[in-house]
């Protein structure tokens, strides 16, 4: 959700002092919603605070935006200790609340993030217009300022040479296909991110019900793609897995590239029971530790791309005893 405040200019046209205003504002709003015991608490931080290493990990674990860890006066976050709410200040807009949940709960993300707001709401007196909507620094977030987005991991289609028309099929219908990381990125490890493209003239509601229809169907398309590949060439697909699988228990050195890349395939040979192991968050991890940032910020110092590489080796190995091939 992208909140700005009344009377105050948008982020990029701040100046350091007004952007400093900004964080505290939104820190005493904050303030006030752990003092009345809500939302299980928000760590809130000031960036030029944290070292660069944690800014980079907060970005790897999607917290704040990439964007966001570079460095400009008055930027700040506001963070759940189970990391289920991040509140990044003075990114594009004074206020970007976001809320993750896992599975298709969409509508559980949005009844805690409209609580939120109205928490915030509450100490903050909104940018709104009666015929626009909430005001935000970019025109496609004007009107609700919520942007609903459903992260999939769609193999199958990609490799069946679906996707690209599955993905141009959706744009005709106001949404947008994005990478890992959001816009501008690539689709790593075969992850997209689905979202609304426009919040003016469509309720929250609206918004919430085509993305989750349009995320139902595509999970449909993706297991009868898997289904299919099956069928056609198992013994194929399964290789495939297994040689994954093996890369990623034995490996000594592996890039971030890699390392991701190859989780996509025993994901999906964890979903369809080429490998035996019924918990997947050991390999869902494999996501998170595979960030540089977050290697380093484990070994306690900053560490060249070989020392990386063979402690992302080390950590994948451990999570991947779980798993067995066939």
């Amino acid at each position: 959700m992208a909140r700005n405040l009344e009377g105050v200019p948008f982020p990029h046209l701040l100046d350091a002092g007004r952007a400093e205003q900004v964080a505290q504002r939104v820190k005493a709003a904050i303030d006030h919603i752990n003092a009345a015991g809500k939302f299980g608490g928000l760590e809130f931080y000031f960036l030029e605070e944290l070292s660069a290493l944690d800014r980079q990990v907060l970005a790897e674990k999607r917290l704040i935006s990439p964007q966001h860890a570079e460095l400009a006066p008055g930027r700040a976050a506001a963070i759940r200790r189970d990391e289920g709410v991040s509140i990044m200040v003075n990114e594009e807009d004074h206020i970007r609340l976001q809320c993750l949940f896992p599975g298709l709960a969409i509508g559980g993300a949005w009844r805690l993030a409209s609580e939120i707001d109205d928490w915030l709401e509450q100490r903050l007196p909104y940018a709104y217009c009666p015929r626009r909507g909430y005001l935000t620094a970019c025109p496609t977030n004007v009107g609700t300022g919520l942007r609903v987005s459903v992260m999939m991991h769609l193999p199958a289609l990609v490799m069946s040479g679906e996707a690209r028309k599955l993905f141009s099929a959706i744009t005709k219908v106001g949404l947008v296909v994005r990478g890992l990381y959001g816009e501008g990125t690539e689709a790593a490890g075969n992850i997209f991110q689905i979202s609304n493209q426009v919040s003016l003239g469509v309720s929250e509601e609206e918004i919430i019900e085509k993305i989750r229809g349009v995320a139902t169907q595509i999970v449909e398309q993706e297991r009868s793609a898997r289904q299919g590949l099956l069928r056609q060439a198992r013994a194929k697909i399964e290789d495939r897995i297994c040689r994954a699988y093996g890369v990623l228990s034995q490996a000594r050195i592996i890039s971030s590239e890699e390392a991701i890349r190859l989780w996509s395939d025993v994901k999906m040979g964890i979903d369809l029971g080429v490998l035996n192991g019924a918990d997947s968050r050991p390999v869902n991890e494999v996501l998170v530790i595979s960030g540089p940032g977050y290697i380093q910020r484990l070994a306690g110092r900053r560490l060249d791309a070989t020392e990386r590489d063979i402690r992302r080796a080390l950590l994948i190995r451990e999570r991947m005893r779980v798993y067995k091939s066939p």
